[in-house]
C-alpha cells in the first residue's frame, strides 16, 4: 500500500464514499479501502481541508463534502454521457433504421437529453428537453429495473405515484413490481402504445462503475411496422406464462449492444 499515490488512496476514498446511502465510520472507510486507520485518518483529515470530505462528530462517521458536489456538477455541465453517447446512437439508428434516443432518470419522469431521428421517420414526444412518466417508457422501465428495490418503492410508495396517460401502463407498485421482474428476464424494456398511441419501443439501462443506471438507450418505431428487430404475437420465454408483445430480436439487441457500449465507456460492467 506504501507504493500506492496519494491521489489514487484519496479517489478510492471519493469512489467508495459515493456508493454509499449514508456517511460512515473511519474503521469502516479505513477497511473498505484498505489502508491502515491512521493512514485513513490523516488523509481524509487533509480532504477535509479541501472540502472534498465531511466529518460528522456527533455521529463519528464521514461522508461527501461540498467540493465533492461541486466536481459531480462540473460533470453534468460538460455533458460527457451525452458527447459519448452521440456516434454510438447515431451507429444504432443506422443499423436498424429507427429512431433513437438518451434519457435520464429525474425524480419519477425521464428527462430526454439526446435524440436521432432517422432519416424519414416522424418526429417523435421523446424530443430533446421533454419529460415523460418513467414508468410509461420504455427507457424508463430499463432504468427503474435497475435500481434498487427499496429506490424504486421511495419513488412509487402508492396508487398516487402513477400517472395516466393514455390508460396504459402499471397503475400500482404490485403491478410496476412485475413489469420491473419481466423487465430484468427479457433483458430489456419494452412498451407499446403507452407514450404516444400507434408507436412502440424498446430499451436498455447504461449503468456506471457502480453498476448504477445512469441513462436508458431506446429505440421507437410504428407500432405494427414489420421490423427485423421485433417478433409480435404469444410466445414462452424465461418468464412463466405466455409472453405478448414486442420481444427480443435484432432491434433490441442492437439497444442492448449500444448500452452495454455506453456502460464500458463508463467503466461499468
Amino acid at each position: 500500500m506504501g507504493q500506492v499515490p496519494a491521489a489514487t488512496r484519496a479517489l478510492r476514498v471519493l469512489r467508495y464514499l459515493a456508493g454509499q446511502p449514508d456517511p460512515v465510520t473511519l474503521d469502516r472507510l479505513a477497511s473498505a479501502v484498505g489502508l491502515p486507520r491512521s493512514t485513513a485518518y490523516h488523509l481524509v483529515t487533509a480532504m477535509i481541508e479541501e472540502g472534498f470530505v465531511v466529518h460528522l462528530p456527533d455521529e463519528h462517521r464521514y461522508g461527501l463534502g461540498v467540493a465533492a458536489f461541486e466536481v459531480g456538477s462540473g460533470y453534468a455541465r460538460q455533458a460527457p454521457l451525452q458527447r459519448i453517447a452521440r456516434r454510438p446512437l447515431a451507429a444504432l439508428v443506422d443499423a436498424v433504421g429507427h429512431s433513437a434516443h438518451l434519457a435520464v432518470l429525474h425524480g419519477r419522469d425521464v428527462l430526454y437529453v439526446l435524440e436521432e431521428r432517422a432519416p424519414g421517420r416522424p418526429s417523435l414526444v421523446t424530443d430533446v428537453g421533454v419529460r415523460l412518466p418513467a414508468h410509461l417508457t420504455a427507457s424508463g422501465r430499463a432504468v427503474l429495473a435497475a435500481l434498487p428495490a427499496a429506490q424504486v418503492r421511495a419513488l412509487y410508495p402508492d396508487r398516487a405515484a402513477f400517472v395516466d396517460r393514455h390508460g396504459t401502463g402499471p397503475r400500482s407498485p404490485s403491478a410496476l413490481r412485475v413489469l420491473l421482474s419481466e423487465t430484468r428476464q427479457r433483458g430489456h424494456a419494452v412498451e407499446e402504445g403507452e407514450v404516444t398511441p400507434g408507436f412502440a419501443s424498446v430499451a436498455a439501462a447504461v449503468l456506471d462503475h457502480n453498476g448504477h443506471p445512469v441513462a436508458g438507450v431506446a429505440v421507437t418505431f410504428p407500432q405494427g411496422e414489420e421490423s427485423p428487430g421485433l417478433v409480435t404475437g404469444p410466445m414462452t420465454g424465461p418468464m412463466t406464462g405466455p409472453m405478448t408483445g414486442p420481444v427480443t430480436g435484432p432491434v433490441a439487441a442492437a439497444t442492448r449492444r449500444t448500452a452495454s457500449a455506453l456502460t464500458a465507456r463508463l467503466g461499468g460492467r
